[in-house]
């Protein structure tokens, strides 16, 4: 066992290296050496482990797959690195007991001792610099449940809720019958919605946009991680060549396993076309897609939950015909670090739901259903809120 754990960590450091070679080689003379500025650790909102957070002045170039050294000793180096003057080493959290980051020849060796057993996951950041390791507890494992310290309970309460209204400004969105435009609707239910929240359930709401402009998708997400959300709600309406299309739907971030989720995934993330800086999409693929599903895998169960109850409200409560939960690759959900939800509210070009999505009662019942939802979703998260730790 220790010969083969032996020889994996040569071919991760081997591979790493190459890497960093090629990376130095591309780059000519190189500048200052990027910093190490600070190690954090942050809870997941699932109590399925830790996310440990490389915080970095520069992307990191290079760095080996997590070396399991024993069963309770994680090793990963990074490349071309050193430590900040000023570095900050917060205290260690969840199932890392100590960790120490050692310089060595231009590399920083990082090594985390832990208290339980844990799977390892290295991926960079897509909105930062930083490198982040996701720690997640074993299936099986024997844990307990301990109750959480007052500062923990605040740290994880659901109280920042962003509001997306998609589209906006020179991107109308879908046209549907007597001209109606997607942009307009959304925006009255996202404001509604953002009312409802506030007065009825004292949640701070962040919008994407409040008025008829245009806000590019990767600055959608990002304002939303800036704000510190703890929910992402994107709202949009459908459209169809068939005027007998209806119902809502929703999605949460996967891979789309129907061709009608297809379309509408092609459809929303078509709006790159209006942005001037489109370099941001080019290598999106299903290879990527799956990078992300994994970086976000601690938000998968609560995106797929809420889109539940949010169907749920639509079908129970405002009496429409839900088509459903589904997945698909929506640019907008990349980049939100926390659960994160695409509802289309129904069809523009079917003439009844035209009429419904734009009168001010249909846009309140529409944005009353999501509310309930998200209280729903609200009360039981909160009070399903714990710690785990090993027994």
């Amino acid at each position: 066992m220790q010969r083969r754990m032996g020889h994996s960590r040569v071919r991760s450091w081997v591979g790493g290296l190459a890497l960093w070679m090629g990376v130095v080689a591309l780059s000519g003379a190189a500048a200052a050496t990027p910093r190490i500025e600070r190690v954090s650790f942050t809870a997941r909102a699932d109590g399925r482990g830790y996310v440990i957070r490389f915080h970095t002045n520069e992307q990191v170039a290079a760095y080996s797959d997590p070396v399991r050294v024993s069963d309770r000793v994680i090793e990963i180096t990074l490349f071309h690195m050193d430590l900040a003057p000023s570095f900050v080493k917060d205290a260690p959290e969840g199932p890392v007991e100590r960790y120490t980051l050692t310089p060595e020849d231009g590399r920083i060796v990082a090594r985390f001792f832990l208290r339980r057993t844990v799977s390892v996951n290295a991926y960079r950041d897509r909105e930062t610099t930083d490198l982040l390791v996701s720690l997640t507890y074993e299936a099986g494992a024997a844990q307990k449940t301990v109750e959480p310290t007052e500062d923990a309970r605040e740290r994880w309460r659901l109280d920042t809720v962003v509001i997306d209204a998609g589209h906006g400004g020179k991107d109308a969105g879908a046209t549907g019958v007597g001209g109606l435009r997607e942009k307009d609707v959304v925006l009255a239910v996202a404001l509604k919605l953002g009312q409802y929240l506030e007065d009825l359930l004292g949640v701070k709401v962040v919008y994407t946009r409040r008025s008829d402009r245009f806000i590019p998708l990767k600055e959608r997400g990002r304002l939303a991680n800036e704000a510190g959300g703890k929910l992402f709600i994107s709202i949009h309406a459908n459209a169809s060549p068939s005027r007998g299309a209806k119902g809502t739907e929703t999605y949460f971030l996967g891979m789309h396993k129907t061709a009608a989720a297809s379309q509408v995934m092609e459809r929303e993330n078509s709006v790159i076309r209006f942005e001037t800086d489109q370099e941001h999409y080019k290598n999106f693929d299903e290879a990527d897609l799956i990078r992300m599903q994994l970086a976000q895998s601690a938000f998968m169960r609560q995106s797929e939950q809420l889109a539940g109850l949010v169907e749920a409200q639509f079908a129970e409560r405002v009496g429409r015909r839900s088509r459903g939960v589904k997945q698909a690759g929506f640019y907008v959900l990349w980049s939100a670090s926390m659960p994160a939800l695409l509802v289309e509210l129904g069809f523009l070009s079917n003439p009844r739901e035209a009429a419904f999505l734009r009168s001010k009662s249909g846009q309140a019942y529409m944005a009353s259903a999501i509310f309930r939802a998200v209280k729903a979703f609200k009360n039981d998260y909160e009070k399903g809120l714990h710690l785990v730790s090993a027994k």
